[in-house]
């Protein structure tokens, strides 16, 4: 925060439920999810002091980790609800904000995932005009609208009756030119007042002044004809939009060693024991494939095992990898590794599945995850694997790897 500045928040409501349109928030709009384009606007706003996602849902909150917001608390199932408003949630998002970061907002913007085409510069512009006018309570994004709604209609016991009763006479029969101009409110952007917001207990209060985005942009994502559409407004190129970034490319290009878990990653976690008590575990052969492609690219692959057991071993001496087992402090073992190996832990990924590979994952420069893996581990994971563990993760987790350094392919 600079000095006399006030702090402003960007938080982006995004919940795990969806009707129209199932897992809509991250679902891929282009090379990226919806929920990325949100996030970009927030990042790319030089006022905005954090960028927020109120989630209740695991996978969007590690996603929304990845495209670089934060997620510093889950929202509660009764604010998930299909039937909950914007105002509870956001003052459930302040509240938590101002006592557990210790500082309050001043003005909160909303970004609304369902409005991914955001002009450049949209967000700072909104906030501005909020500064500007201290009478103002609110600002929110409109644009002027397609139908004027002077000429709209409401039925009642099947009795057509004006939507707008106005001064004008019969203005539903005048020509459009003569009246009044009327906007829309996108979902673009809203800026809203500390005092608006928990004081007033409004998203707008009583003083709202508009930041008018042009019309072209006005594309919100509701329905399956509107996410075609959009998809084909993407493909034109016409539009100069706010475009996420792809954090894997960066911080792929810096990967210098690969850390694996090996039980819920090489394996599916599942164990069989015999009438002697030998163990026996179920691998995918793939994933040697995946190994030998990363070993061609210079990068090696390391074991890291809480277990020692010598099907582990074995496994790893067949695939021709490093293997380290006994290991109870993940953390301290990567560590050993980076000094070891004179390799920053900012270099080195980790591919872990359960609650102990926290520790790596927290202090590794890349973290991915089998999609089977514990919700805590989704969390905190930067990129989620579609393959379970023993069925390919490790396969995936390699060829993707490579191809998004070779810019073949975006990982998410």
């Amino acid at each position: 925060m600079v000095a006399g500045k006030p702090f402003i928040v960007a938080i982006i409501p995004a919940r795990g439920g969806s009707k129209s349109i199932p897992r809509k928030n991250i679902k891929k709009l282009g090379d990226h999810p919806l929920i990325a384009y949100s996030i970009a606007a927030g990042l790319e706003s030089t006022l905005v002091d954090r960028v927020i996602v109120s989630t209740d849902d695991q996978e969007i909150a590690a996603i929304s980790k990845y495209y670089g917001a934060e997620v510093p608390f889950m929202r509660p199932g009764d604010l998930a609800a299909d039937h909950v408003v914007d105002l509870p949630v956001f003052q459930h998002a302040v509240y938590w904000i101002s006592q557990e970061m210790g500082v309050r907002p001043e003005i909160i913007i909303q970004l609304r995932p369902t409005s991914p085409f955001r002009p450049k510069g949209c967000v700072d512009g909104a906030i501005r005009t909020l500064l500007n006018h201290e009478d103002a309570d609110s600002v929110r994004g409109v644009t002027p609208s397609g139908q004027n709604p002077y000429k709209m209609w409401w039925i009642e016991d099947n009795i057509m009756q004006p939507l707008i009763q106005s001064e004008f006479y019969e203005p539903y029969n005048m020509p459009r030119q003569e009246l009044p101009k009327t906007y829309w409110q996108t979902g673009h952007v809203e800026a809203i007042r500390y005092h608006t917001l928990i004081e007033k207990e409004s998203m707008t209060g009583d003083v709202i002044l508009p930041y008018v985005i042009d019309p072209e942009y006005a594309i919100d994502l509701d329905t399956p004809a509107q996410w075609a559409f959009a998809e084909h407004v993407l493909l034109s190129g016409r539009l100069n939009f706010i475009i996420p970034a792809s954090p894997e490319t960066t911080a792929l290009d810096q990967i210098q060693l690969v850390v694996s878990d090996f039980d819920g990653v090489m394996t599916d976690d599942q164990v069989s024991v015999d009438q002697q008590g030998v163990e026996s575990v179920r691998c995918s052969r793939s994933d040697g494939l995946g190994i030998a492609l990363l070993r061609k690219a210079g990068i090696p692959l390391i074991v890291l095992s809480t277990e020692t057991n010598p099907v582990v071993q074995k496994r790893c001496d067949k695939l021709g990898i490093e293997c380290i087992q006994g290991v109870h402090n993940k953390r301290q073992a990567m560590e050993t590794l980076s000094g070891k190996m004179n390799i920053p832990l900012s270099n080195i990924a980790y591919v872990g599945n359960d609650v102990n590979d926290l520790p790596a994952m927290d202090v590794c420069g890349l973290a991915a995850a089998p999609a089977n893996a514990h919700p805590a581990v989704l969390q905190k994971a930067h990129v989620r694997l579609e393959k379970s563990g023993g069925h390919g993760a490790v396969r995936e987790f390699c060829e993707k790897f490579i191809q998004v350094k070779q810019g073949d392919i975006s990982w998410m």
